[in-house]
C-alpha cells in the first residue's frame, strides 16, 4: 500500500480550524448535532467488545431500510463499519490487489479513488462532463469493463455534483455488471437526501452489488463513526468481516448504540431534514439564477452542488481564492479536491445556517468580481 494524504483531508475545515472560517460552505452534510440535540443519554454502558458484525438492532434497522424481506435483504447481509470510509476501504482491500483492474467514475468522493491507487490497482476512469450534465452513461461505463475488471464503482446521488441517475439506468448497470462477472460498488451515502423517491438499494437488486452508506451526511453525526455495507453474497461478506476484524476487531459499542437509536427515529427526523435541505437549496438556486458569471448542473440529491466560474470568464483563480478565503473568511471545496479545474467548487448548502449560506454565496460573487478587477 502506498498511502498519501488527500487534498480534501489536508485542507479540510477541521484541520484549518473552524474558528478561522466565517462562512463554511465546504461541508457535505447537514449541520453537526450534539447528544443533547438528539435527546439521548448514554448512561452507564458496559464498554465491552461488541459483536464483530455490529449492533444487532442497528443491523436489523438497516436491513429493513434496504428492502427488508421483500428486497431479500436481512440482518446478516449488513456489516456495520466505522463510517462509510472504512466500508470503502474494506471493499477495495478485499477485492483488489496490485495490478487488478477497476472502473470508477470521476469526480468522486476521494476515498473511492485514492484507496485503489494506494493498492496500485489499474484504474479506468469514466470522467463525467459538465456539458453532459455529469450524467453517468451506462454504455460509456460498461465500455470500460473488461474480463480483468474486479469491480465498477459509482456514487448515487453523486458527490460532489448532487446528480443522480434514473432507476432504469441503475438496473441496467446492475444487470450488465452481473453479466460481466464482476462486482458493482454503489456509494449511497446521499440516498436518503434524494429529491423525490430514492433509488432502490443496489445490494437488494443483485448479489453482485455492494451498497455503502453512513449516518454522517443525512443525520449530521459524523462524530459517531457508524456506517455500513450491504451485500447478499455470504462468501464475500465473510471476507469483508475478516478485513474489518483485522483493521479493528469491532466497532465502538457507544457509537453503535447511538447510531441505532438515531436510525430508529429516522421516520420522525427525515421530513424535517428534507424540508431544511429544500429551503437551503432554493437559496442556492435563486443565487445561481442571478449570478451571470457562474453556471451549474442543478443537483437532484444530496446537499452539495458543483458550480463553476464560466470558462470564458478570464478570472485569476489564485486571486479568487485569496479574496474568498482571506478577505471574506468563506470556504468552499475547490475543484482540485476532486481532480477538477479550480473553476469548479463544491458548495455544501445544508451545514451552514441560512444567514451563513447567504453570506457565503455573496462572498463567492464578490470574490469572482475582485479576481476580474471589477
Amino acid at each position: 500500500m502506498k498511502y498519501r494524504r488527500m487534498p480534501i483531508e489536508e485542507e479540510s475545515p477541521e484541520q484549518l480550524g473552524y474558528d478561522k472560517i466565517r462562512f463554511n460552505l465546504t461541508e457535505s452534510s447537514v449541520r453537526d448535532r450534539s447528544l443533547a440535540d438528539l435527546g439521548f443519554e448514554v448512561g452507564d454502558m458496559l464498554l465491552f467488545y461488541g459483536d464483530h458484525v455490529g449492533n444487532d438492532t442497528f443491523r436489523e434497522l438497516i436491513a429493513v431500510q434496504s428492502g427488508g424481506a421483500g428486497g431479500g435483504v436481512g440482518r446478516d447481509d449488513v456489516l456495520v463499519t466505522a463510517g462509510a470510509a472504512q466500508a470503502l476501504f474494506i471493499i477495495a482491500t478485499s477485492l483488489l490487489e496490485k495490478g487488478d483492474h477497476l472502473v470508477v467514475i470521476r469526480p468522486n468522493y476521494a476515498t473511492n479513488i485514492e484507496t485503489p491507487r494506494a493498492i496500485e490497482a489499474d484504474i479506468s476512469y469514466l470522467d463525467l462532463v459538465f456539458e453532459e450534465g455529469f450524467r453517468i452513461d451506462p454504455d460509456k461505463l460498461m465500455a470500460l469493463v473488461s474480463p480483468r475488471t474486479k469491480y465498477v464503482s459509482i456514487t448515487l446521488p453523486h458527490n460532489p455534483t448532487g446528480v443522480t441517475m434514473s432507476e432504469a439506468d441503475l438496473r441496467s448497470v446492475v444487470g450488465r455488471v452481473e453479466a460481466a462477472g464482476c462486482r458493482l460498488l454503489v456509494d449511497e451515502t446521499y440516498r436518503e437526501m434524494t429529491f423525490g423517491d430514492p433509488l432502490p438499494v443496489a445490494a437488494a437488486l443483485s448479489e453482485c452489488a455492494v451498497s455503502v452508506s453512513s449516518l454522517s451526511k443525512t443525520y449530521g453525526i459524523p462524530g459517531i463513526r457508524s456506517g455500513w455495507l450491504v451485500c447478499r453474497d455470504r462468501e464475500l461478506m465473510a471476507t469483508f468481516l475478516a478485513a474489518k476484524e483485522q483493521i479493528g476487531i469491532c466497532g465502538s459499542v457507544v457509537d453503535e448504540e447511538i447510531a441505532a437509536r438515531a436510525f430508529a427515529q429516522r421516520d420522525t427526523w427525515l421530513p424535517e431534514i428534507h424540508a431544511f435541505i429544500r429551503r437551503q437549496f432554493e437559496v442556492v438556486n435563486t443565487w445561481m439564477a442571478g449570478e451571470e458569471l457562474m453556471e451549474w448542473v442543478e443537483p437532484r440529491g444530496g446537499c452539495v452542488c458543483f458550480p463553476r466560474i464560466k470558462p470564458d470568464v478570464p478570472v485569476d483563480l489564485d486571486e479568487f481564492y485569496r479574496a474568498l478565503n482571506d478577505r471574506h473568511g468563506a470556504y468552499v471545496g475547490p475543484g482540485h479536491w476532486f481532480e477538477q479545474s479550480r473553476r469548479h467548487m463544491r458548495v455544501g448548502y445544508a451545514w451552514p445556517l441560512p444567514d451563513e449560506l447567504e453570506g457565503g454565496l455573496a462572498a463567492i460573487s464578490s470574490s469572482v468580481r475582485a479576481a476580474l478587477g471589477m
